[in-house]
């Protein structure tokens, strides 16, 4: 009872601010063609204050983890050969095939897995968590970007490519937080205060306009698609990974940003860059959709499992 009791209080809030997100959208409070934009200023500003705040108040003898980096560096390789397979040669159509292999490989882990994680983790020390997302988010975007411009026809540009990670929110707030802590500078307490308070604005405010970004039609077209992605995002890439996460003795706070990073939604961005680069933007709308709403199911599932079983 107490392990369920943990996990409803960690994921119903998360989708409820979802929920109101999606609500505001059907009373005109916000138009859909305002959400990336605040997408954007949600990115760009409160989640580049949040890595940095999780950094600089972190432990730095436990914000870097060499063996949690490594095994999901190795996960995501693994998830996107895997995805990549599957789409090469089940999925007819080229433009639909970038779009699958962002569906199966790349997940939600900022907007959706650190409040989550946060949640579960109960108030620990989160420094690990989100320098782990400022190693893994970097490597979903570049592997992204590569996939799409090759089934666009297009030859990547390692020049823009590079210059995209290196002005990536979560590597310039991770990183500045890492400098901050390493020369043990702290700011004064009116200016620790505010960025505290914004980095609290970050998680609610992607939650909601994720909520705002919801559409419920086209999802007849490319069913097939739709159903493999799903059902490879949600419950088999999980069911691989946490139990051998388990196994290899990954606990408490380590374990749950794993489960908030295999078993998370695809990644909304997914959506925008097939968008910008050619891709099925329906297709990838519609995988973001679904695989939101039906994580509410999988990822309590999970979360409950595990907890259940001790394992955080």
């Amino acid at each position: 009872m107490n392990g369920l009791l943990v996990c409803l209080n960690a994921i119903v809030p998360v989708f409820f601010m979802i929920g109101v997100g999606y609500l505001a959208k059907c009373r005109g409070v916000i138009r859909e063609g305002e959400v990336s934009r605040f997408n954007a200023v949600a990115f760009r500003v409160f989640m580049l204050v949040m890595c940095f705040y999780n950094v600089y108040n972190s432990d730095l003898s436990t914000a870097i983890r060499p063996k949690l980096i490594a095994f999901a560096v190795i996960g995501i390789a693994l998830m996107y050969t895997a995805s990549w397979l599957y789409a090469h040669f089940f999925v007819p159509e080229r433009r639909c095939r970038g779009v699958v292999i962002q569906g199966l490989y790349r997940t939600n882990y900022l907007i959706l897995g650190l409040p989550v994680a946060a949640g579960l983790a109960g108030g620990v020390d989160l420094g690990g968590v989100a320098v782990l997302g400022a190693v893994v988010v970097p490597m979903f975007n570049i592997l992204a970007v590569v996939t799409l411009e090759v089934y666009n026809g297009e030859k990547p540009k390692l020049g823009k490519l590079l210059a995209d990670i290196a002005k990536n929110p979560l590597i310039v707030g991770s990183l500045g937080g890492l400098v901050f802590l390493l020369l043990g500078v702290r700011l004064p307490t009116m200016f620790e205060t505010a960025v505290r308070d914004l980095s609290r604005v970050a998680s609610p405010l992607m939650l909601f306009l994720l909520g705002a970004f919801f559409r419920f039609d086209g999802f007849r077209a490319h069913q097939k698609e739709l159903i493999a992605v799903l059902l490879g995002r949600l419950v088999l890439f999980p069911a691989i990974a946490l139990p051998l996460a388990a196994w290899l003795g990954f606990r408490g706070v380590d374990f749950v940003a794993l489960l908030a990073l295999f078993a998370s939604p695809t990644a909304v961005a997914s959506f925008t860059m097939a968008q910008q680069m050619g891709g099925d933007a329906e297709l990838a709308g519609n995988i973001v959709v679904m695989t939101s709403l039906l994580c509410s199911l999988t990822l309590f599932g999970f979360s409950l499992l595990f907890k259940t079983l001790g394992v955080f």
